[in-house]
């Protein structure tokens, strides 16, 4: 009997082993109905196996260790009707080997068994009671129950089995089933410590994967910072250059006005009142050009700093293609390009809106659109939105087009930024401060509404300022 109970014991062993590996390299992926049914499968398996290389006494009655799978299934599950329903499938197996007296107890027997064993899990659970407590008592109380319902249940007399049978089986059972439960035990242990290693692992990859995003993050802030910062040495070396184009013609002919004033007789002639009316309006240009210079820069931090103040008011549409139209009349014929003003009849007469910013975005925008056309022409359009617009609500569409050198797409979103141009170099051969798109922007924005863009490189550009109508 002591060579049966042995080989019961390594065969748990061996089934315990290879239940580890299949949850080590294939169920530890798997969802976790999966990891249940496996494992129910497995203490069958582990029973039926110990019945069939159990000790056979006689023609039907088998000893062997068919009950510790059910404590590792009691130690094991939190669920007190699954370690009943262990106890009843472990009965059934046992009625494989045939349906006799003796079979018939043995199921018995195991019912018995998940009952007791989950009255003790209901009863742990309830008392929290730590794992070498419940360990203990499962080995005792399986065991003992196990034989007295072997005496009562089973097919050998009574008194014969509990004097000759009860000793050698109750204490080899109770020592083998202990070694296997501390054996199961230090391998679950194991297996826990090897998942909190891989949980630790992939927590450790998460954040150095985490690390590595945020060091991205800080080089890309880091090169918008150095971006931003050469951005702005560009600006000043812009605007200097552009400070000092009117500065030193009005120095210069400042100077020669007070050079050539007058004659030798002290009487101005003719030609020193032409040359003087010449350099007086070069003056009143070069004058006009830094008050424009200075304005821009005031908008901008005032509009940064949220106290650029807007008036609405009703103003009339129809006036606003008269006041952009005649600045930018002698421009369009001193460069030979057509200059054509559109407004949609269906247009109200008048909305309310900030009138002057309207009139410097529109300006802002003629601006450019003139300074990059060489040749064919440049439009603005009045009219209200439509169905390709995709928006939403009544608005007035301000298109400004033009047939010039057009923008790359990969410069679409820079040049709405402040300090920013399409070429920021200084020896670039248009020249400016890269401020108007970003004035312009922004007071569309005060104004309620937006500015959209559409424009390829050497295919001209169209800029539409959109403002509500109500």
């Amino acid at each position: 009997m002591g060579n049966a109970f042995a080989i019961n014991l390594s065969i748990l062993v061996t089934i315990a082993y290879l239940a580890n590996l299949v949850y080590k390299y294939v169920l530890i992926v798997a969802p976790g109905k999966i990891k249940y049914v496996v494992s129910l499968l497995l203490i069958f398996f582990s029973a039926y196996a110990s019945m069939y290389f159990g000790f056979e006494l006689g023609e039907d009655v088998i000893f062997d260790l068919r009950f510790v799978p059910l404590i590792i299934a009691a130690l094991s599950y939190k669920k007190p009707y699954t370690i009943v329903f262990v106890g009843a499938g472990v009965g059934l197996c046992r009625l494989l080997f045939g349906i006799n007296a003796a079979s018939l107890a043995g199921c018995t027997n195991m019912i018995i068994l998940g009952v007791v064993a989950a009255l003790l899990k209901l009863w742990f659970i309830r008392h929290r009671t730590g794992y070498s407590i419940q360990a203990f008592v499962f080995i005792v109380i399986i065991n003992v129950v196990n034989q007295l319902n072997i005496a009562v249940l089973g097919v050998i007399p009574f008194n014969f089995y509990m004097v000759h049978i009860v000793p050698g089986t109750l204490l080899m059972g109770t020592a083998l089933s202990t070694g296997f439960v501390f054996m199961f035990r230090d391998s679950q242990l194991e297996r826990r410590r090897n998942q909190e290693l891989k949980e630790t692992n992939t927590l450790m990859m998460r954040q150095t994967e985490e690390l590595h995003k945020a060091k991205i993050v800080l080089e890309e802030r880091a090169k918008q910072l150095m971006l931003a910062s050469q951005y702005k040495s560009e600006f000043l070396a812009n605007m200097s250059h552009e400070l000092r184009t009117p500065l030193n013609s009005i120095i210069n002919l400042a100077q020669l006005i007070s050079e050539n004033g007058t004659s030798k007789d002290g009487e101005r002639d003719q030609q020193a009142d032409e040359e003087t009316a010449l350099y007086g309006e070069i003056i009143y240009k070069s004058g006009q050009e830094l008050l424009q210079l200075i304005n821009d820069i005031l908008d901008l931090s005032k509009v940064e700093a949220g106290r650029l103040e807007i008036t609405q008011e009703e103003i009339s549409i129809c006036e606003i293609p008269d006041l952009v139209y005649l600045p930018f009349e002698l421009l369009a014929q001193r460069k030979g390009i057509q200059f054509r003003v559109h407004r949609d009849e269906s247009l109200p007469k008048t909305m309310y809106t900030d009138g002057q910013r309207v009139q410097q975005i529109l300006r802002n925008l003629l601006s450019n659109a003139f300074k990059f056309t060489s040749q064919g022409e440049v439009s603005l359009t009045m009219r209200r939105s439509e169905q390709r617009d995709q928006v939403r609500g009544d608005w007035i569409v301000f298109e400004v087009q033009d047939t010039g050198i057009g923008i790359p797409e990969d410069k679409h979103h820079t040049i709405f930024e402040a300090f920013q141009q399409a070429d920021g170099t200084i020896s670039r051969k248009y020249g400016g401060t890269g401020l108007g798109l970003s004035i312009s922007r922004d007071l569309a924005r005060l104004l309620g509404g937006f500015i959209r863009m559409d424009s390829k490189q050497g295919l001209g550009s169209t800029f539409s300022l959109f403002l509500p109508l109500k």
